[in-house]
């Protein structure tokens, strides 16, 4: 019965023989005359409006598939003809040659070339005929070749598809597109709907069913992982708790689950109808046990094959660059895991590579701050007894460069060069000082997401070790990858069987269908009715059971994270009644808090303590109100000479807030809307008014790019503050503060009506009385676009500033 009244709190969808969602027949297919060409046949959408401009266009993506089957062909070939061709007894000089024809340099005659170590034609044709297990494998290669050579010319004829439409409906030359931010592409396509009509079922397209149409298994995806429904947490022996999700484990997920023979949908947008009912959950449950056997076992048989392209692959791909930066394997890179677990729902890639590079540097110090005596000790003595060897083959070769031709001269020199790169690499800074509490933090404001037990236990081992679950070192990714063909089958055959039940409920319970987009993840839908947590600010709003809550605070993030991105978006009313409350909550603390005025000069000292040397103004914004409550704590004076009051991260965070959303309607009111630039500091300081200057000294063109760029620098900034201040009122809803002189109690989001006399505009329908709808893009609706995030960068290791006392 309660499985039932689960079912049934959830839309539930008609049986559908068609190969679209409803409405889906038509969408971005019915063209009205004057717009007809053959983009009009395209019906796959889910990967259609972001893949073409992320990857910059129809010639780079076609390019990078066509060196995709080169590279495949090139390491097959290779391979081969390593294996086969070469007389490695020649080559190591382990067998003499003797060159018989006619030769000037007597001296020459005895000396090895290159053709000399490779056998001819015709003997290297026989060797490979003769081995019945070189034939096999050459088979399955070219099968497989053949195969992705067919999926691309599929991808050529999508993607001239995807060109004519940008060339001839969204009006962007291939040329231009890549000075055209997503968020400007975007406009574009819905502004087209409102035009010409596209989807006869819809007026209007809005934001949140493009996100969905891309992001339809990536937002199932976030949720299991963040339900903790897939396996990937493992106890083993000697390593405790570790966090195994690799490339291949993760795509035998998606196949099994989303688009392989036997998966839950049966089609790229519609979950099967069977799966959306209870009766028969057991049945369904066995049978996708059974595909999981037999794709555990698939895996099994394959084991081998992938696990020789796995290793041929990664030394093609890192020997070189292991030789030339022995230091690039102690670098970090964010984990698979730790990308699907710190993602919002409705976020686009390019948005989370931008947060997380962003967080690669704060990250990095962060678990630089963590040093093993032990360990320095006997890295500083390796690294002496090497360099001492090292040191005298370097003189000798000086003086005297015929040792290099004393055998194994140069490897030795090699080894001894990466052993004492590696060595220094466990060395720490002498000089640098760390805050583990504060760069946590710094840290927190970046990846929005933090485990409550997390908060003051920064300097411990235990948080370290799961931060490193998320951030974890090249060398480890690697490994992992090698290790991927052995492990996956056994994950799949021994841990996800028995999660089935658990799979089909989660997918009954938590999908929904959206007129014109199909199925998708309940969880995306982002309503704080069905899935928002009490304890994390959408207390008396939500009336979702402990099971239906997303953990985390995703919910709630996810909201305004896409309500900043998308400031033009209209929530739904339970959205707008949350947003609102927290904006109200916003302004009441900002009245306890200290001045913007006070945390901009605070900047410099913040930005040393933060130990980031190169901060732009949001940046150092950012800082000043991470570092403010040690400021006020440790007794400081301002400038005026007086003891500053003290204040938490929340009441700080909150007065920014809410100073941009004074400067914003100060904005709307001049009739210049500049998105989260605060107009009202840009006669105050120069980190503000110097950057309008430069904006004002250029072209158009150079100027909206640079708009754009600020926009989506500030929008990142605002989104941290939210982020911060949110996991504060947080940890206060959870563990209430004792009630002191100076700290303030914290005034529930439903009593907030009667704590404050701030009003809005009302944006929301006449049937509720609440505040607005309130926009995040500073508070309200932004004109201009913001540009799109970075790409992460996370092969190289961020340069270390000069860190502050803690």
């Amino acid at each position: 019965m309660a499985n039932f009244e689960a079912y049934q709190e959830y839309q539930r969808i008609d049986d559908y023989e068609e190969d679209s969602p409803p409405g889906e027949e038509d969408l971005l297919v019915h063209v009205p005359e004057g717009l007809k060409d053959s983009w009009h046949h395209i019906k796959n959408l889910d990967n259609f409006f972001t893949r073409f401009h992320q990857k910059n266009g129809f010639a780079c993506m076609m390019f990078s598939e066509f060196f995709e089957l080169a590279q495949l062909l090139f390491v097959v070939t290779f391979t081969t003809f390593l294996v086969n061709c070469v007389e490695y007894d020649v080559l190591f000089a382990n067998r003499a040659v003797n060159h018989t024809g006619p030769i000037q340099n007597p001296l020459d005659r005895n000396k090895v070339t290159l053709p000399d170590a490779i056998l001819p034609t015709q003997e290297c044709t026989a060797r490979i005929q003769e081995n019945s297990w070189i034939i096999f494998l050459l088979i399955m290669a070219a099968i497989f070749w053949i195969y992705r050579l067919i999926k691309v010319i599929c991808n050529f004829l999508n993607y001239w598809e995807i060109r004519q439409f940008y060339i001839k409906a969204l009006k962007i030359r291939m040329d231009e597109l890549c000075n055209y931010t997503w968020q400007e592409v975007q406009d574009r396509l819905i502004s087209l709907q409102r035009e010409q009509q596209m989807c006869i079922h819809k007026k209007e397209l809005t934001e949140l069913d493009i996100y969905h149409r891309i992001l339809r298994f990536k937002n199932y995806m976030v949720a299991m992982i963040n339900k903790s429904l897939l396996p990937v947490h493992l106890q083993l022996p000697l390593l405790g708790n570790v966090v195994f999700l690799t490339q291949g484990l993760k795509y035998n997920f998606e196949l099994i689950l989303f688009w392989g023979p036997g998966s839950l949908f049966q089609n790229k947008w519609n979950l099967h109808p069977k799966y959306k009912r209870s009766g028969n959950r057991l049945e369904l449950a066995q049978q996708l046990s059974r595909v999981i056997l037999l794709m555990g076992l698939a895996n099994l048989l394959l084991c081998p094959f992938i696990l020789v392209w796995q290793v041929l692959y990664a030394f093609f791909s890192y020997t070189e660059v292991i030789r030339r930066e022995p230091g690039s394997l102690g670098a970090r890179r964010w984990s698979l895991y730790g990308r699907l677990y710190l993602r919002h729902f409705n976020e686009l890639d390019h948005e989370l590579h931008g947060r997380l590079g962003r967080g690669y540097k704060p990250t990095s110090k962060y678990m630089n701050s963590f040093t093993s005596p032990l360990l320095t000790v006997i890295a500083k003595n390796i690294a002496f007894f090497s360099g001492s060897v090292l040191a005298v083959l370097i003189v000798l070769t000086v003086y005297d460069e015929d040792v290099l031709t004393v055998q194994h001269i140069l490897t030795a020199i090699t080894v001894l060069g990466v052993t004492i790169t590696i060595a220094r690499s466990f060395i720490p800074d002498e000089h640098m000082a760390w805050c583990p509490e504060q760069l946590l933090q710094c840290v927190l404001a970046h990846i929005h997401y933090m485990p409550d037990h997390w908060r003051g236990n920064a300097n411990k081992s235990e948080t370290r070790d799961e931060v490193a679950q998320l951030f974890q070192y090249k060398a480890v990714f690697i490994l992992e990858e090698l290790l991927s063909p052995i492990v996956t089958p056994f994950i799949l055959i021994f841990l996800l069987r028995n999660k089935s039940l658990e799979i089909i409920d989660f997918f009954r319970n938590f999908t929904v269908e959206v007129v014109g987009v199909g199925d998708i993840c309940s969880f995306a839908q982002m309503d704080i009715r069905r899935h928002g947590n009490p304890t994390w600010l959408s207390e008396g709003q939500t009336e979702a059971s402990v099971y239906q809550q997303a953990e985390n605070g995703k919910t709630e993030l996810s909201l305004m994270h896409f309500t900043i991105k998308n400031p033009r978006w209209q929530p739904p009313q339970e959205s707008s009644v949350f947003i609102s409350h927290l904006k109200e909550k916003v302004h009441h603390d900002a009245q306890a808090g200290p001045s913007t005025q006070l945390l901009l000069s605070e900047a410099p000292l913040c930005t040393s303590l933060q130990s980031n040397e190169s901060g732009t103004g949001a940046d150092n914004l950012l800082a000043s109100v991470l570092a403010h409550p040690v400021i006020t704590a440790s007794g400081l004076q301002g400038r005026d000479h007086r003891l500053i009051p003290p204040s938490t991260a929340a009441s700080a965070a909150a007065s920014v807030l809410a100073s941009l959303s004074t400067s914003q309607l100060a904005h709307t009111s001049r009739g210049r809307s500049h998105g989260l630039l605060p107009s009202s500091v840009h006669p105050e300081t120069t980190m503000y008014h110097s950057e309008r200057t430069v904006i004002d000294s250029m072209s158009n063109s150079d100027s909206r790019v640079r708009s754009n760029a600020l926009q989506s620098e500030f929008a990142s900034a605002e989104m941290s503050l939210h982020a911060i201040y949110m996991h504060e009122l947080h940890q206060q809803s959870s563990h209430p503060p004792r009630t002191s002189g100076q700290w303030h109690n914290p005034v529930p989001m439903r009593d907030l009506h009667t704590h404050t006399g701030y009003q809005a505009h009302s944006g929301l329908s006449s049937s509720i009385s609440v505040p607005t709808t309130v926009h995040l893009g500073g508070w309200q609706e932004v004109e201009e676009d913001e540009e799109d995030d970075q790409e992460i960068n996370s092969g190289s290791t961020p340069k270390q500033g000069t860190g502050g006392s803690c």
